[in-house]
């Protein structure tokens, strides 16, 4: 076990006192379940069942969101998995629910509150009668589920307001965690959540957290039909958390002369052997091996030869072990115009 000691102020009151380069919360995303209409936001009830197999066969421990506000501030001394569900549909109810609830699993659900007690998604008794369980926190995921990071402010405030509003009337109280509709986020939205005193905020980026990463945009590896394939999702499991101090540019919504950015990715001094590090992204809407430049022994630049030419530009680097194991770090950039 590797144990670094750092001081070092984060954004959004989070202090760095020690860090395990080995030790991390995976967590996963799902929306549908059993829903086969919809195979990009949809899981095979057979295959979370194997999900929850593979989790269980190894050294991970499924973590209650109360116990991981307490490590990602004052230590992670093991590997946790945190499982949440986003837009609480119906299926989730019907078909993960009663597995969950059999086998003593914490989840955290996010709930966008227009549409629920519509067609195909949950009631309010519904999420009541999960959010009784202790094991279960609801998260606020937005009141439209529209693209928020477009909007101009005082639109964004008036629907988050909005949801706010609801949970207080159904629940009894609000949510103080975040779900980004889609996993998009700009500087100015991370700021308007924070401004409506929500304490942590979930992204669609894929990687672990570990205590270097930002309250405000938390990795999560997204799970389908696609990307839920068990060899994959076997290999998700072994990932390892991949500490940064910086990404710039830090606001991750591109207009049309930002792009493509010049990104740069500042990592902590002697922490990671970076110079093994490859990352790729999806410019000119080909995934491609992005060429890099070492500026110096603990800061990366990553040079894109095309702008990114589709709603969502993202970046992937990853660095292999000598245990087998990788060290992943993922980047979403919302594209305005392209």
């Amino acid at each position: 076990m590797i144990l670094l000691l750092i001081s070092i102020s984060k954004s959004f009151g989070a202090i760095i006192d020690n860090l395990d380069l080995n030790k991390g919360v995976i967590t996963l995303m799902y929306h549908r379940f059993g829903e086969y209409k919809y195979p990009s936001t949809n899981i095979k009830s057979e295959t979370f069942i194997e999900h929850i197999k593979e989790i269980n066969n190894s050294e991970i421990e499924f973590i209650e969101f109360k116990k991981f506000e307490e490590v990602i501030k004052t230590g992670i001394k093991k590997n946790y998995l945190l499982l949440t569900i986003d837009d609480a549909f119906e299926s989730f109810y019907l078909n993960a629910w009663p597995v969950l609830k059999e086998k003593k699993i914490p989840f955290v659900l996010f709930v966008s509150t227009r549409e629920i007690g519509k067609y195909g998604y949950m009631t309010w008794d519904q999420i009541r009668e999960i959010e009784a369980n202790n094991l279960v926190t609801i998260g606020n995921h937005s009141h439209s589920h529209e693209y928020l990071v477009d909007w101009k402010d005082d639109r964004i405030k008036s629907d988050l307001n909005k949801s706010i509003m609801l949970f207080e009337k159904e629940l009894g109280y609000s949510p103080t965690i975040f779900s980004y509709p889609f996993g998009e986020y700009s500087s100015n939205l991370k700021k308007i959540v924070k401004d409506l005193n929500f304490n942590f905020a979930f992204g669609q980026h894929s990687g672990v957290i570990d205590m270097s990463k930002d309250f405000l945009e938390l990795p999560r590896f997204p799970i389908n039909e696609k990307y839920g394939e068990l060899k994959r999702f076997i290999s998700i499991l072994k990932t390892l958390p991949f500490p940064y101090e910086k990404i710039i540019p830090e606001n991750r919504y591109l207009k049309i002369h930002d792009n493509p950015p010049l990104v740069k990715i500042k990592f902590f001094k002697d922490l990671v052997n970076i110079k093994n590090i490859n990352c790729y992204s999806n410019e000119g809407n080909i995934w491609r091996k992005s060429d890099i430049n070492f500026v110096n022994e603990n800061e990366l630049e990553i040079l894109l030869k095309d702008k990114f030419k589709s709603e969502r530009g993202r970046i992937n680097c990853s660095l292999k072990e000598k245990t087998g194991k990788w060290r992943w770090l993922g980047i979403q950039y919302v594209v305005a115009e392209y």
